[in-house]
């Protein structure tokens, strides 16, 4: 379910709070083979299923920046910030892929607000966001997000 925040200041006021969670979304092969054409990365333990079955994680695996590439859409599910101008995505500050993410795994991001701090025209969020893979015993992907929020 997404949640709505008003602007600037309602960001503020929901510092420290858990915003909730994305649906969950399958991770396709076709999205892993479309993500390696995209970025030149045809490392086998993503595209070539047969060896993959056969290697260390039994499966083809999603890359680790096709899990995060999911951000966008994801926190999308979660979250909407009304009463701003615009909404850029700024960065990361931290980016660990603790597991991986098998071929055909559904993932889900959940997220906190973290910070909110002033910048000028807005303000700056830190989104602490946690991947995790349904059925999973660790986060397949933990961020702190970076997104600026202008008025």
């Amino acid at each position: 379910m997404t949640i709505t925040i008003d602007g600037v200041q309602g960001l503020k006021d929901r510092v420290g709070e858990h915003l909730g969670y994305s649906e969950w979304h399958e991770v396709t092969q076709e999205q892993v083979n479309s993500f390696a054409d995209a970025t030149g990365d045809h490392q086998w333990i993503h595209v070539d299923v047969a060896r993959a079955k056969a290697g260390p994680f039994g499966a083809p695996i999603a890359h680790g920046y096709l899990t995060l590439s999911l951000m966008p859409a994801l926190l999308a599910e979660i979250l909407r910030v009304s009463k701003v101008a615009m909404a850029v995505n700024y960065g990361l500050d931290k980016l660990r892929f603790p597991a991986p993410v098998p071929v055909g795994s559904k993932v889900r991001a959940g997220v906190t607000l973290d910070r909110a701090d002033d910048v000028a025209g807005g303000v700056q969020v830190v989104l602490n966001t946690t991947f995790e893979i349904e059925g999973g015993g660790k986060p397949v992907c933990v961020a702190e997000v970076l997104f600026r929020y202008y008025t």
